[in-house]
């Protein structure tokens, strides 16, 4: 089990932040973990069937190139992409909206199961959290951060999520999704609002997240950001091509899960 924190930038503090941005999916919710193996299936099947005579792993090669591109990013990004392909390839797309709902009916009908079993209670919540996740969220607000929570999966299902693995209660400054309207908003926007409405600097503002979009996001108005490498489900050591992403787009810290948050914490408020 790996639980140590790595620190990329000895001299980066985070003393001063007054706001946690917190990404959703693989960042603290496992409920959908597993979600690319419904994904890259379908949008492969989907350019398989235009018959231009691909070698099937080309295509498998391709689609997992901007599939990971663009995770973190709202959904139907990949589904403009996708459209994009099927367009240079002499096909007639659907309309990104359209290959959106077909793939969120198939990752339902796959992780609805899990949803049900928090319901019921049959499970608790940590079941699908990363581990150590409600430790750390109690520990920023007691040291009076302000959390936030935005997803690139649906507002209503983050919202919806959030609530069954019982940690809305920790996000004072509101859990966010994303729109059909995907111009409305965005983890970038977010931040934009954040540091306008609140006049906040750069590094008032502390991230979370496993995807390369989120990292960016905070460190391009110049806050620390702490990447999540989780090895999904069980988040129990580093995920190599997650932590080489995190790393090169800028990630202050490194970890696999949240069971090292004293550690983190130290290093984080130099404590």
């Amino acid at each position: 089990m790996t639980t140590s924190v790595e620190c990329l930038h000895p001299n980066v503090s985070a003393a001063h932040a007054r706001v946690g941005l917190f990404d959703f999916d693989g960042t603290i919710s496992l409920i959908r973990a597993g979600w690319v193996d419904v994904m890259v299936p379908m949008l492969v099947e989907i350019l398989v069937d235009l018959r231009t005579g691909e070698k099937e792993s080309d295509l498998y090669t391709l689609v997992n190139e901007f599939v990971a591109r663009l995770t973190g990013e709202q959904t139907i990004y990949q589904m403009m992409e996708l459209a994009h392909q099927v367009e240079l390839r002499g096909g007639k797309p659907l309309e990104p909206l359209a290959y959106k709902k077909m793939y969120s009916d198939r990752l339902m009908a796959r992780i609805e199961y899990r949803r049900q079993e928090l319901r019921t209670g049959v499970v608790s919540p940590e079941k699908y959290l990363v581990p150590g996740t409600v430790a750390l969220l109690e520990s920023l607000r007691e040291r009076g951060l302000k959390l936030y929570c935005a997803s690139g999966t649906d507002e209503v299902f983050t919202v919806e999520e959030a609530g069954l693995l019982d940690i809305r209660k920790y996000f004072d400054g509101g859990v966010y999704g994303a729109q059909d309207d995907y111009r409305t908003f965005s983890k970038e926007i977010l931040i934009q609002r954040l540091i306008s409405g609140f006049e906040i600097t750069g590094d008032d503002l502390l991230g979370f997240g496993d995807g390369f979009v989120e990292i960016k996001n905070v460190k391009d108005v110049g806050g620390i950001a702490v990447g999540l490498a989780t090895d999904e489900p069980e988040c129990l050591k580093i995920d190599e091509w997650k932590r080489k992403r995190l790393v090169g787009v800028g990630a202050d810290f490194i970890v696999p899960n949240f069971l090292a948050r004293e550690e983190l914490l130290a290093k984080l408020f130099g404590e």
